[in-house]
């Protein structure tokens, strides 16, 4: 990849769930406070000539079954040149509840790549997979964190599969996380696993930023 790829006049879309949304609908409109407002100020520091347009449809709680529900309206209508992608901890988290609008691993897959079929027919953007991710490091206790880090591999194994398949950029934050974990504590990048501060979606934006040639 030569240089970096979102070009002047382009459209991005963002879209997941609470970690995307991050009070883009309210207090941090209209990009929200996290990864994705990271993401554009740094874009912008340094490509300032650039005027690249970009939508936030980050919905907190939301897994893929609402991201395909609302794809037409919140993504194909904004006829994107980019799709950025990031959704799965919600899927995986009702699934090991045992939730009535639990998504696991199959289902999470089929409508996933409905979702990118979708985009792939209907436009002619390119596509960003960012993994789920979840910062915990406890694999023996028999804990709710520990069936999580268990089962989130199947997950992974999904976006990784479609990445491939629709040749998208691929951004494995859950590996980066984990790698970071080796050197400081969770409490650093985030109060509980999901959730970063604004230090764990620094490096959520750069490793975004870095997986697209920045």
């Amino acid at each position: 990849m030569g240089g970096f790829v979102f070009q002047d006049g382009e459209k991005v879309v963002f879209i997941g769930d609470s970690i995307t949304d991050c009070g883009r609908r309210g207090e941090h409109a209209p990009y929200g406070n996290g990864y994705v407002k990271f993401a554009i100020d740094l874009i912008t520091a340094r490509y300032p000539e650039r005027k690249i347009i970009y939508f936030n449809e980050g919905i907190g709680g939301n897994t893929i079954l609402d991201l395909r529900n609302r794809w037409e309206t919140d993504v194909i209508a904004h006829n994107p040149d980019w799709v950025s992608v990031k959704v799965g901890i919600n899927d995986l988290h009702r699934t090991l509840r045992g939730d009535e609008t639990a998504v696991p691993p199959d289902r999470y897959e089929r409508l996933y790549r409905e979702c990118l079929s979708m985009t792939r027919e209907k436009t002619k953007a390119k596509l960003i997979l960012i993994d789920p991710f979840y910062l915990s490091t406890d694999t023996d206790s028999g804990s709710f964190e520990s069936q999580v880090l268990k089962l989130i591999p199947e997950y992974l194994e999904v976006v990784g599969k479609l990445a491939a398949e629709f040749e998208a950029v691929h951004v494995r934050t859950h590996e980066i996380f984990q790698r970071q974990l080796r050197y400081r504590p969770r409490d650093y990048f985030c109060p509980e696993p999901v959730h970063p501060y604004p230090s764990g979606h620094m490096v959520i934006a750069l490793s975004l930023l870095e997986a697209l040639g920045f």
